[in-house]
């Protein structure tokens, strides 16, 4: 028997013990029905796949594994090939129920510490479920609504030679960025744009990458800089760090033609410099994605060179503030305040130009979603920082700085900025509402309230979940969201 059929006779084991589907299965594992078909048949699985899975029965499995097979398999994480030998020894092992269940006797118990450390060593990252992110940008109407916020900050903006300069703290899938771009032409349309962005994920930089294209055809005087440093150094380019900053991976495109189609034949032949250059692994403290090696690219038309050759950013100490910066969900919500303002909202705050304005987004929950949650975890508190949290914790940060800032608190009227799932008026109402239309707005729920997959998965396993899906939308007549917001300015000198 090889390893790939020892392997998907445990799931089939699984699966029955569970009494789930093996589309369930793949769903729980890596968010794909098919994986099952896809490991039968010996399609697009790689070695990491497979890890996961093994993971996945080790970790859920309340039958069939000694406590010397789980260290085993624990000694072999760090080697997915080592995992793939541990599949065919532990069919010697276990191939029938009552066997699995006399072993799971003998095994010793694993105490509640020795489970809290391991969870705390490998924290939950909402963010890294990349179908529920796609699902949820593209079924709900958030980045439109803060691209509309964000607009409205832009009023009170006044840029300075030789550029207007905005920061985006995370640019995602640069959706709200294009956005903001648009409206910068449309408002300064002769005036030199300098734009960076933070993002960690190559894959949102690609599809970001896609959005730019037009942005350079309409707005020619256009310089955009892609880093993946941290939130302190990301907005000079520089790490502080001597022997990093010497590792400094900086690269400079200058894009040839004066059309759209040629800045995409140019744009999309980077996919392999960013692949390299955006590297990450995971950090041993947070257990977040951070980079392998700091990266920037500067991105400008060649033909605007001599024009924005003031603006364009040089390796080195560089010397500029923003007349804007943009924080958008930049942390996960139960972070603490003292965290969120010491290693994001100061140092950003501080990069500020004189008269510049950084404009800070976060779920707040107090809407639909946040009362289908609370149905089926009645004690959880997903949003226990509020924006006045941090503004008092940033003030503390600052230090004496703070007197140069204008730290505010504004109303609820002010602050939040509502956003909904995108239904028609016909799948809502009455007991006949589609299943897409369900599972839309469950996932919407608990990706904004920032669920971890172990609690849903408890959920999903009944269908209570969807029933009370439909009595909410049915209540509200459809599902919404709030966001609350934030602003801190710099005094003009």
């Amino acid at each position: 028997m090889t390893a790939i059929e020892t392997l998907l006779e445990e799931i089939d084991s699984f699966c029955k013990q569970r009494k789930i589907s093996k589309s369930t299965f793949g769903l729980h594992v890596v968010n794909d029905g098919k994986l099952v078909n896809r490991l039968r048949d010996g399609k697009g699985i790689t070695l990491k796949t497979i890890t996961r899975i093994q993971d996945y029965l080790n970790k859920n499995a309340a039958q069939g594994l000694s406590q010397q097979s789980k260290e085993k398999n624990t000694h072999n994480d760090n080697n997915p090939g080592g995992n793939i030998m541990a599949v065919a020894k532990k069919a010697k092992v276990k191939t029938k129920a009552t066997k699995a269940k006399s072993s799971a006797v003998k095994a010793k118990p694993v105490s509640e510490k020795k489970k809290k450390k391991s969870e705390d060593k490998t924290p939950f990252r909402f963010y890294d479920n990349r179908q529920n992110y796609l699902a949820f940008i593209n079924t709900c109407n958030e980045k439109s609504a803060i691209s509309q916020r964000i607009a409205k900050e832009f009023q009170y903006v006044q840029p300075s030679p030789p550029a207007f300069r905005m920061f985006d703290a995370g640019m995602g899938d640069a959706t709200v960025l294009s956005n903001c771009m648009r409206y910068l032409h449309h408002k300064h349309p002769t005036v030199p744009h300098f734009i960076v962005a933070k993002e960690i994920s190559m894959e949102d930089v690609r599809i970001g990458l896609d959005k730019m294209i037009d942005r350079f055809s309409e707005h020619p005087a256009t310089i955009l800089v892609l880093t993946n440093l941290n939130y302190a150094e990301a907005p000079k380019l520089m790490p502080r760090d001597v022997l990093t900053a010497n590792a400094m991976n900086w690269r400079e495109v200058k894009l040839e033609g004066t059309n759209a189609y040629n800045y995409r034949e140019q744009l999309e032949s980077l996919h392999d410099m960013f692949a390299e250059g955006w590297e990450t692994q995971t950090s041993k403290i947070s257990g977040n994605p951070v980079f392998k090696r700091p990266s920037v690219v500067v991105i400008y038309r060649d033909d605007h060179r001599i024009l924005l050759d003031a603006v364009i950013p040089r390796p080195g100490i560089q010397n500029w503030d923003y007349d804007f910066i943009l924080a958008s969900q930049p942390w996960r919500a139960t972070t603490s305040a003292k965290f969120k303002a010491e290693k994001i909202i100061a140092p950003l705050a501080r990069s500020l130009a004189p008269g510049g304005r950084l404009l800070a987004i976060q779920s707040c929950g107090k809407d639909p979603a946040a009362e289908l949650v609370k149905q089926f975890w009645p004690d959880l508190n997903p949003f226990p920082v509020t924006r006045h949290d941090i503004l008092k914790e940033t003030k503390k940060a600052l230090g004496r700085d703070a007197r140069d800032y204008n730290i505010k608190e504004m109303s609820d009227a002010r602050s939040l900025v509502k956003y909904r799932m995108h239904a028609l008026p016909s799948e809502i109402g009455g007991a006949n509402i589609g299943t897409s239309t369900l599972f839309a707005a469950w996932n919407a729920s608990v990706y904004v309230n920032q669920i971890e997959d172990e609690r849903v998965e408890e959920v999903i396993k009944g269908g209570s979940y969807l029933d009370a899906t439909a009595k909410i939308l049915n209540k509200h007549g459809g599902l919404w969201f709030n966001d609350e917001t934030f602003v801190i300015s710099k005094g003009k000198n």
